[in-house]
């Protein structure tokens, strides 16, 4: 492994976490793409179906869907199935405020594709950093 790379970002909601990242070029819809008892992504054909988000370090490029995505974020939360960080390229309103309620630490403004699942990533949401802890550091 070489050196770690670091990468500052926005700050979405404060909160340190670290993990495996699991990582999609695809943009999630909580509400209807990801079951909030399970934690499981089950929206048919998305990249991550079939896969749990919970504990990991969750990356993606941005949310869609429903507003009530939301409240799936911090039911996912409440079931103790929620991710344990999110980040994003542009963290839209709906993962935003998601991460706000469930109290999930998250970043934005990141470049994402130089991130990859199985990473440990370590994420500081009070200053915006994200650092790879192991794993390759280059982009695919």
């Amino acid at each position: 492994m070489g050196k770690r790379m670091k990468l500052k970002g926005r700050k979405i909601f404060a909160g340190k976490a670290s993990g495996e990242a699991l990582v999609t070029a695809m943009g999630i819809s909580f509400f209807g793409g990801v079951d909030p008892h399970s934690g499981v992504v089950v929206e048919k054909n998305h990249e991550l179906e079939g896969q749990s988000i919970a504990g990991k370090i969750l990356v993606f490029p941005t949310g869609k869907g429903s507003t009530v995505g939301s409240y799936t974020l911090y039911r996912l939360k409440s079931n103790g199935k929620a991710p344990s960080a999110i980040i994003n390229a542009e963290c839209e309103t709906i993962t935003a405020v998601g991460c706000i309620m469930a109290e999930i630490p998250c970043v934005d403004q990141i470049p994402v594709e130089q991130l990859k699942s199985g990473q440990e990533i370590a994420v500081d949401g009070g200053k915006g950093t994200v650092e790879v802890l192991t794993g390759d550091n280059h982009a695919a």
